[in-house]
């Protein structure tokens, strides 16, 4: 693998491009350019510069859309490797029955190139910045140096199975190695599964080594109807009520799901600057539900989008993902006006970053911002006539449309070519762990 890390950056000129900065719903230039010094966006503007000397290279943008990249707020990078392996099944059966006890069967270099894949997946459809959730994370972080990509990793932890005091012990050693890494792209989190699976007197392990390492806490909460039902039962308290109770949300906190939710637990969720990070597909298709995204936006609670594993969603794709949001609660709402096109894309981006914490690096086009940029091809037929870009991207862009993609001021994909990623042999290496998997 070519490594990313410590790449000498250029002072790169993009022009002739069309411009959605995410800073505003009427913020758009027509035609404009980019200058990208180092890791850090220096201008953009209308027009383009008045000199073309300086730079150490020029990305003709003509027919394109630059835009922020796109951020997955929750996956299982590693589970790409489990695509399509168990499917129409509910969420626990699912879980129990198939990924379980396959996934105990992994090892750390399967997981280094399960998120290989993943990660190529991802910058092939223009996400720059996900938040992942897995086992193994060690070896995350490494396929995150070497491929260049941002990340906001947590180690997964059950507190009710025999490891739970190894994954206090070994999401410690994580924070301290990683955190803030591969030149500030790496971020840790920490990670207790569910409240199902990490009763309250776990929580408070975890929120005491969280107030002790300065890091905040990712969480699966109020999934589906059942672990909404059985919590309720159990401790008298809706999960999200639970977890106010314990205290977990005087901490930063990054909530995935939250699809079963009372109107109290929206207000909790508000109150408390809870982040919920949104996963239209994959919640459909293991019928967990819709989560209620238009109440919690008209809350004020930061809504991310996120694409979950690909072994429920089954891709990474989060143009995709950006049009099943907007269809979903449009006819679950019977309202065409809920969710508009450009809500969705600042969902995707700008509302991504500040879910992660990441809003004063990235999700916007702006002076001072990182590099993370993307842009999408227009010449297409299915993207013809261009009455409204905005739209075309969240209703008829698809995947193979992005063309170009930045991190930290480094080309990661030009022309569809993976440049720091040997995609060939991650795609070999993939079936090769896939065939012993299952043998």
């Amino acid at each position: 693998m070519q490594v990313a890390q410590g790449v000498q950056r250029d002072r790169v000129l993009i022009e002739n491009v069309i411009v959605v900065p995410v800073t505003g719903p009427g913020e758009y230039i027509s035609h404009g350019h980019i200058v990208v010094e180092g890791q850090y966006i220096m201008r953009v503007a209308a027009g383009n510069p008045v000199t073309r000397e300086g730079f150490d290279r020029i990305i003709d943008g003509r027919g394109k859309l630059a835009l922020p990249g796109f951020i997955n707020t929750h996956t299982h990078a590693a589970m790409t490797l489990l695509r399509s392996y168990a499917d129409d099944l509910p969420l626990m059966e699912w879980l129990e029955t198939r990924i379980w006890p396959l996934e105990a069967r992994l090892t750390g270099e399967d997981i280094y190139w399960g998120s290989m894949l993943c990660i190529a997946e991802m910058i092939k459809s223009g996400t720059t910045t996900f938040a992942d959730m897995y086992f193994h994370m060690d070896q995350v972080a490494r396929a995150v140096e070497e491929s260049g990509i941002r990340a906001s990793l947590s180690r997964g932890m059950i507190g009710v199975g025999p490891e739970n005091e190894l994954a206090l012990t070994e999401s410690r050693e994580l924070v301290e190695k990683w955190h803030g890494k591969a030149q500030g792209r790496i971020r840790f989190l920490l990670g207790p599964h569910a409240p199902y699976t990490c009763p309250p007197g776990y929580l408070q392990k975890v929120m005491t080594l969280a107030d002790e390492l300065g890091v905040g806490i990712h969480i699966h909460l109020a999934e589906t109807r059942s672990e909404f039902e059985d919590i309720l039962r159990q401790y008298g308290k809706t999960p999200v009520a639970l977890m106010q109770e314990v205290g977990l949300f005087s901490r930063p906190v990054l909530a995935a799901h939250c699809v079963h939710l009372t109107d109290e637990d929206i207000q909790i969720l508000a109150a408390n600057r809870v982040a919920v990070a949104h996963n239209p597909q994959s919640n459909m298709k293991l019928a967990s539900g819709i989560a209620r995204v238009p109440e919690l936006l008209q809350a004020g609670v930061t809504v991310g989008l996120e694409t979950d594993g690909a072994s429920s969603n089954n891709n990474q794709d989060m143009i995709d993902e950006m049009r099943s949001c907007a269809f979903l609660h449009k006819v679950s709402t019977m309202n065409p006006q809920i969710m508009p096109a450009y809500q969705v894309i600042e969902m995707a981006t700008a509302k991504g970053a500040q879910a992660l914490g990441l809003e004063s690096e990235v999700g916007v086009l702006r002076p001072g911002m990182k590099a993370d940029i993307i842009l999408v091809n227009l010449e297409k037929p299915h993207l013809y006539p261009h009455h409204d870009v905005i739209a075309h991207l969240v209703y008829a862009a698809q995947a193979a449309d992005v063309d170009t993609v930045m991190v930290d001021g480094q080309v990661l994909m030009e022309d569809r070519r993976l440049t720091t990623i040997d995609e060939s042999r991650v795609l070999a290496e993939a079936a090769r762990i896939t065939t012993r998997l299952l043998s």
